[in-house]
């Protein structure tokens, strides 16, 4: 049966040492996973168990480019994260069977309509028009696990036009990655394709047109995204 208009095919992600990318499927997202962010967002740690939100698959943006500003928002915040690239199916696993299901780990950004999300939590409604932005799922080549150490005492960072915005370190994730693949592998069936964006640090803030972010994690790829002019 064909198709009544043209279908998108899965976005990619480059990997480090391969000529073939890595399609997307999926991207979920761990809300409130650094204690320092949440408290500057003021809310409290859920320390039961982790939340997710999503992003659709078609958010996905390449590092190095430039996006507009985008429209419903006065408020556009950067989070700087490590990401999560999913290799092998895993469906309720424990936490060491989860570790073995990472393919590898990437930087990204989650670009957020702060005031839409805001206004949203207010009222206790979805977070999708906050969160769920186009072009707002950022990613940098990936690195498979095998060459990168166990996330823990590496830096993350963020800086807008050169000046530091966000820095802390890996270890400070109250929930570790084998913990978020377990725990959220109890409610999906994870596959190759599924990324998990796990956090950011606190010191988010705001972005405006001509604006250039710059991130890192110690060992991975940098990312760089520039903001536009709105269309």
């Amino acid at each position: 049966m064909t198709n009544l208009f043209p279908s998108p095919q899965w976005p990619t992600v480059p990997v480090k040492g391969e000529t073939a990318a890595y399609p997307v499927h999926r991207i979920f997202c761990v809300g409130r996973n650094y204690a320092a962010h949440a408290a500057e967002m003021g809310v409290e740690v859920d320390r039961e168990a982790p939340f997710y939100f999503t992003k659709s698959a078609l958010m996905t943006q390449a590092t190095g480019t430039t996006i507009p500003y985008p429209p419903g928002t006065e408020n556009f915040h950067y989070e700087m994260e490590l990401v999560i690239a999913i290799g092998a199916p895993v469906f309720k696993a424990d936490t060491e069977t989860a570790a073995k299901a990472i393919y590898g780990y990437a930087c990204g950004l989650d670009m957020t309509r702060r005031d839409l999300q805001l206004a949203a939590r207010a009222k206790q409604r979805p977070w999708d028009l906050g969160k769920d932005v186009e072009q707002s799922a950022v990613f940098a080549a990936i690195t498979k696990a095998a060459d990168f150490a166990a996330p823990g005492p590496q830096h993350i960072h963020l800086e807008v036009n050169g000046e530091t915005r966000q820095k802390a370190r890996l270890d400070d994730l109250i929930w570790k990655v084998e913990e978020i693949v377990s725990h959220l592998s109890h409610y999906y069936h994870l596959q190759p394709g599924d990324l998990i964006m796990t956090g950011t640090p606190a010191g988010v803030g705001a972005v405006v047109e001509g604006d250039v972010i710059t991130g890192g994690i110690d060992g991975l790829d940098p990312i760089k995204l520039t903001i536009g002019a709105p269309e």
